[in-house]
């Protein structure tokens, strides 16, 4: 649990000394946390596949970094079941949790509003046939023994969320909402935890202020790209990262790369590119923790192997009623 009511930034009592002093503005602390006592959790982004989750493994090794979970961003879609099974394998001899994104979306999709200036629909679910591909990934990803899915469409996860209520998906399976479908303010956070998220991808230009108010509306986790690639804005605040954590925990601190290319979808002709960008990930994340080390009590991280969740309010499910007489 963080300490909401001492805000410390690095650096600031030497700027004081100096009588450059800010203002009385930091934005309250949470004193929320994971079921597990802790205020953050580390994940690894855009791990692609068996190759990329052992060069992620290895680096943390070396640079002795803690990975709670890793994603790949690329879909079931784009792995084979003997490529799932060995990244599932690995996850639990690990302890690392391992979440894929379920596909496909709009930007790979043959419309053309995704790519417009106004009205996006990103990577959403375009139209009842993806949304039909995201439920059969969905199922099949289970199947062979996956227990987190990335989702980038407020419909399905609706729909992943009622399946599992229902039991056609495992009832330990969770649901994280993509940063392409990242909410912006407190009432969409809410509205995203209703629906069946589990944890969330929030925008990664929010403020301190902002993260704090999201915070305040909702118990889900949220995620945040301390590092943010290129195609999300590329922006680096390793020099925050005590203060989001203060602000938004629980909250899993992910680790992007900046200046690095978007692999998806991925495949050997990019395997080099994406080993090389994994292992850069995993050094990034020792940077972040390195400055988060320097902090004068630094929060609580998670255990490793922890998955546990907070518990969260979701809408009422419709009572099942028989057709008219």
């Amino acid at each position: 649990m963080t300490d909401a009511s001492s805000p410390f930034v690095a650096g600031r009592s030497a700027l004081e000394s100096l009588g450059v002093s800010g203002i009385a503005a930091d934005p309250p602390g949470s004193a929320r946390s994971f079921p597990d006592g802790g205020a953050w959790r580390l994940e690894i982004p855009s791990v692609e596949g068996p190759r990329a989750m052992a060069a992620v493994i290895e680096a943390a090794a070396e640079w002795e970094v803690p990975v709670h979970r890793v994603s790949q961003g690329s879909g079931v879609t784009m792995l084979t079941d003997g490529e799932i099974t060995a990244m599932v394998q690995t996850a639990e001899e690990t302890g690392i949790e391992l979440c894929l994104f379920a596909r496909p979306g709009a930007n790979w999709d043959i419309g053309g509003a995704h790519a417009s200036a106004a009205g996006s629909v990103s990577a959403r679910s375009r139209g009842g046939a993806q949304l039909a591909a995201g439920v059969a990934e969905a199922e099949r990803a289970a199947g062979l023994g996956v227990r987190s899915l990335l989702v980038a469409d407020e419909g399905l996860l609706w729909v992943l969320h009622r399946l599992r209520c229902r039991g056609d998906l495992p009832a330990d399976l969770q649901l994280k909402v993509s940063v392409m479908a990242a909410p912006a303010n407190p009432a969409a956070l809410r509205v995203h935890e209703l629906l069946g998220a589990d944890t969330v991808n929030v925008p990664s230009d929010l403020t301190l202020h902002q993260l704090a108010e999201l915070r305040a509306s909702s118990p889900v986790a949220l995620d945040f790209y301390v590092e943010a690639p290129d195609n999300i804005g590329g922006f680096v605040r390793h020099h925050e990262i005590a203060e989001i954590i203060r602000a938004a925990a629980p909250v899993y601190v992910k680790f992007g790369l900046r200046n690095a290319p978007d692999v998806y979808p991925s495949g050997e002709h990019l395997g080099a590119t994406v080993v090389a960008s994994a292992r850069e990930r995993v050094r990034r994340a020792r940077i972040g923790l390195d400055v988060l080390a320097r902090t004068p009590a630094p929060p609580k991280m998670s255990p490793l192997g922890e998955r546990g969740q907070p518990a969260a309010s979701r809408f009422e499910l419709p009572v099942a009623t028989g057709a008219a007489g």
